[in-house]
């Protein structure tokens, strides 16, 4: 009997997850960007530990896209929801646009259990923000906008735990990283998560990631995560010890001094892209899509390609310093 219900069980995940469709709850977390440098991150923590479903635990909720804006997605989270997120935050949806359609195209029609928190930011630096949570998440459940923010929490001891994120963000001085660590800090007391309350801790598992506009996907400028700490200690602290101690990888950067480093003015209209400013002569430029797929290259400075509306990545590869300029641009006809 106890053979069988073991086989009855391992089927049943299994075909959870070759459908997507593992659900894990996710409690506090923050998406923000930075408006004067281009730099978008989030932050969060929750009483779940690393599993094969999240690998590094509440880290698994994050969606970040480098210079276009950031999603987590929570409470309930299946993985073909925060799929849509991703693809609508690439198309280069603005953040209401990316949470109304993720709701409403919801991969079990009951957007009630989900909470998503995004932020957006366009070339000329606008911001947008928006959150969403589902009537049916467990309390305690609630966000808060801001102007270049978005604070999202459920199965929380209470309202305080996100008002105390949001002041630990606004009064913390220094880069937007500062500011996201801060508010993380602002959620480090025993039972955050009331799940972890009788741990005497906020959460099993915190995560802090920053993009900044020239990242390319999957390789951003800061990616810290503590999971698998069990009764080791609390795992924002553990997270600020990270923090504290990073160092950023510049092993892709070209070595180069930074006085040498140039920004070229990218300009699109009318579906024609033009890069002026370059300071040097250009030996080559290439624009990839999100799939990494090359749609693009060529020498030319002002050139029209063939392309679908939403989000690329250009390089711009200089010939007196072998200096190559990386950016996400919002391409639109």
């Amino acid at each position: 009997m106890k053979k069988n219900s073991y086989l009855t069980s391992l089927l049943i995940a299994c075909g959870l997850l070759c459908s997507g469709q593992l659900a894990g709850q996710d409690t506090f977390s923050i998406v923000a960007a930075d408006s004067a440098t281009g730099e978008v991150g989030s932050a969060g923590a929750s009483c779940i530990d690393a599993s094969w479903f999240a690998p590094k635990g509440a880290h698994i909720i994050s969606v970040i896209e480098p210079g276009v804006g950031s999603v987590n997605c929570q409470a309930s989270l299946v993985l073909p929801n925060k799929s849509t997120a991703e693809s609508r935050l690439k198309a280069g949806d603005n953040a209401y646009q990316i949470i109304k359609y993720t709701t409403e195209n919801d991969i079990d029609s009951d957007s009630t259990i989900r909470q998503y928190g995004a932020v957006t930011i366009d070339t000329t630096g606008k911001v947008e923000t928006h959150a969403f949570t589902g009537d049916s998440c467990l309390d305690y459940k609630s966000h808060i906008i801001g102007p270049n923010y978005t604070i999202q929490g459920n199965i929380l001891s209470g309202q305080p735990i996100l008002d105390s994120m949001e002041a630990r963000f606004l009064n913390t001085q220094g880069s937007l990283a500062d500011k996201l660590m801060a508010a993380l800090q602002g959620a480090n007391i025993p039972g955050a998560d009331t799940r972890c309350l009788s741990e005497g801790r906020s959460s099993q598992s915190a995560f802090i990631r920053l993009a900044k506009p020239n990242d390319f996907p999957g390789n951003l400028y800061m990616d810290l995560a503590t999971y698998n700490v069990f009764n080791q200690g609390e795992p924002i602290d553990a997270l600020q010890d990270l923090y504290d101690n990073f160092v950023p990888d510049t092993t892709t950067n070209t070595s180069i001094e930074e006085e040498t480093k140039f920004t070229p003015k990218i300009t699109i209209a009318n579906g024609e892209i033009q890069i002026q400013d370059t300071y040097d002569e250009v030996s080559h430029i290439q624009l990839t899509n999100s799939l990494g797929q090359i749609v693009h290259k060529g020498k030319e400075l002002k050139f029209r390609p063939n392309l679908e509306n939403g989000v690329y990545y250009l390089s711009v590869e200089y010939v007196r310093y072998r200096y190559i300029y990386k950016s996400s641009i919002h391409y639109q006809r």
